[in-house]
């Protein structure tokens, strides 16, 4: 029997359109406890920053959204957005109100963790395309959502940040400074909110094996002169728990933010890391 903690309550899942992803699962957790929900995904290549083979497409959004409804019997339904366009992610909010009839949790999750590169070769418009998803994407959706939630006096709102909130990498500049200023942000909104019963987090996973992973240990090992059995075993080798982490391990985390027994939780950043992270 699946667990019903959140029937009655709507969701917003971004970035939710690829097999495998976090964001899958994270819809997959939240419907499996009863929580309609709007799974979204830019749907196409909009320009090079967002290319095929990188982004869920209008297809397999729509499959994605009819197999977890199917799995576990709650409403799920996907939804073309682009996160980086204020107005988009307004109407997303609007289609899911209308939906369900409230919008109760949002998930920021959508992001950029495939520009790559060494400082020198960072351009402007790479730099400006991390900042426009990871930073900016998630400040619209927290927009988008208060819209509702505030006259709701109730709402949960969590971004998906990474390890890379709390320490640097190489090669990752824009993505690090992305996701620390994540942390900022959530320290801010969380004290205008919380009047509001609206509670803002994170959570900072460390590396996952999805599809974006699977492009991330090929492209790193190779940066760092490492078969990829090398570069696996240096990872794990710096988890006390002895693996990466697992989709499932960060939709778990969100699913506990968002549950009642988390309701005097906010303002934070919390480690999903097997112990690889501690800040």
């Amino acid at each position: 029997m699946m667990n019903q903690e959140f029937t009655g309550r709507a969701a917003v899942v971004t970035g939710a359109g690829r097999h495998g992803g976090l964001g899958e699962a994270i819809v997959r957790r939240l419907a499996g406890g009863g929580c309609s929900v709007v799974l979204s995904d830019i749907g196409r290549q909009a320009d090079e920053a967002t290319p095929t083979a990188m982004v869920g497409s209008r297809s397999e959004m729509d499959a994605i959204a009819a197999e977890i409804a199917r799995e576990t019997g709650s409403q799920v339904e996907s939804y073309e957005c682009d996160v980086r366009d204020e107005a988009k992610m307004r109407a997303l909010a609007d289609f899911t109100a209308s939906r369900f009839g409230s919008l109760d949790i949002w998930v920021n999750n959508a992001g950029i963790g495939y520009i790559m590169k060494p400082l020198r070769e960072i351009t402007r418009s790479d730099w400006q395309a991390v900042i426009d998803v990871n930073l900016t994407g998630c400040f619209n959706g927290i927009q988008a959502a208060i819209q509702y939630m505030i006259p709701q006096r109730i709402g949960r709102i969590v971004n998906i940040a990474s390890q890379a909130a709390k320490s640097g990498f190489p090669f990752a500049a824009a993505y690090c400074a992305s996701k620390h200023a994540l942390v900022g942000l959530v320290r801010s909104v969380a004290i205008e909110l919380g009047a509001h019963g609206i509670t803002v987090n994170n959570v900072c996973p460390n590396h996952v094996t999805t599809r974006l992973g699977s492009w991330q240990n090929e492209y790193f090992s190779k940066k760092l002169g490492l078969t990829m059995e090398e570069y696996l075993q240096q990872m794990t080798g710096r988890i006390p728990l002895g693996r990466c982490g697992r989709p499932v391990d960060t939709a778990n985390a969100v699913a506990f933010l968002c549950s009642e027994a988390a309701g005097y939780i906010t303002a934070e950043s919390l480690n999903v890391s097997g112990g690889e992270e501690p800040h």
